[in-house]
């Protein structure tokens, strides 16, 4: 049997075994996605497209075409806000995680006392947000955090604002920046997972690259655009998509698609709402994809 299992293997170029391997690592996915979420997918686009009620004889579901889409798009006043300020979050928060990940986990590489703590630290943001902790940022506690140090921070960042405009540049520049630092507990608390990715895949390097760098007189700033910067840009691929995802999973837009479902028992409406999300998001990622697959590196 194992004979004829590597000949099998022994038969198929390099390229075929790494696309059977590929297949063989995702056919758990796909398993679980026809099996769990196929069915629901379904229903939901033709509940997107109905009007649905309760009776004493079940559910009773009449077909009303895109009324539910127009309905979302043009009479909701709720709607149209809400996907705007998601994708203006995302278009935001993205590469500002993306930027800081890299960044960290740069940093987090070296050699210093203290390492191993200093990564649990940056990490310790994803273990916590799925107990108590991420609860307890819709109430009160964080609330008062938040309030306690807004005068120094909005001081602050009125005195970056001024600094930079000084120095010239770009009003829009300066803005984005100083979104950034009102956004900087977001942005670490988001960063943990992209911060282990990025450093893993710059451990992947091969230390003698960075070793004949050096004796060619090359400097730590063009080391890391010159090595670290190519070997590492599948990953910052990998990162873009997935904190794209990420921030579309849990935001304003989400509460409105579940309050009218669930609260108002819309679920019409609910329907098409999450649709055309879905379809913002779709193409969201296909733009991103084909921006970054022109740029990305990768080492045969």
């Amino acid at each position: 049997m194992k004979t004829l299992m590597k000949l099998k293997w022994g038969n198929r170029t390099y390229a075929q075994q790494k696309a059977m391997w590929g297949v063989i690592y995702v056919l758990p996915w796909l398993i679980g996605f026809v099996l769990f979420f196929f069915v629901p997918l379904l229903a939901s686009l033709r509940y997107s497209m109905s009007k649905i009620q309760a009776n004493a004889d079940g559910i009773a579901i009449q077909f009303t075409g895109f009324t539910n889409y127009i309905q979302a798009l043009t009479v909701n006043t709720s709607f149209n806000r809400a996907l705007i300020e998601s994708i203006t979050d995302v278009l935001v928060n993205v590469p500002l995680i993306v930027i800081f990940s890299l960044f960290l986990a740069v940093i987090l590489n070296q050699k210093f006392r203290g390492r191993a703590v200093a990564r649990s630290i940056f990490f310790l943001p994803v273990i916590l947000a799925s107990g108590v902790i991420m609860s307890l940022e819709s109430t009160s506690l964080i609330d008062a955090v938040n309030q306690s140090n807004s005068g120094g921070s909005t001081f602050g960042t009125l005195e970056l604002e001024g600094l930079m405009l000084n120095a010239g540049v770009s009003e829009w520049v300066v803005t984005y920046l100083s979104g950034a630092v009102d956004r900087i507990y977001q942005i670490v608390s988001q960063s943990g997972v992209q911060i282990l990715i990025f450093l893993a895949g710059i451990q992947t390097i091969s230390p003698q690259l960075y070793e004949a760098s050096k004796m060619e007189g090359a400097t730590g700033y063009e080391a890391f655009w010159k090595i670290t910067f190519p070997m590492v840009s599948p990953l910052i691929f990998v990162n873009a998509i997935y904190t794209i995802i990420d921030s579309f999973a849990n935001n304003a837009m989400t509460e409105l698609i579940r309050d009218t479902g669930f609260v108002k028992f819309d679920f019409g409406l609910s329907s098409a709402m999450a649709w055309v999300y879905f379809a913002a998001i779709a193409i969201i990622l296909v733009v991103v994809s084909i921006i970054f697959s022109k740029r990305v590196f990768y080492q045969d």
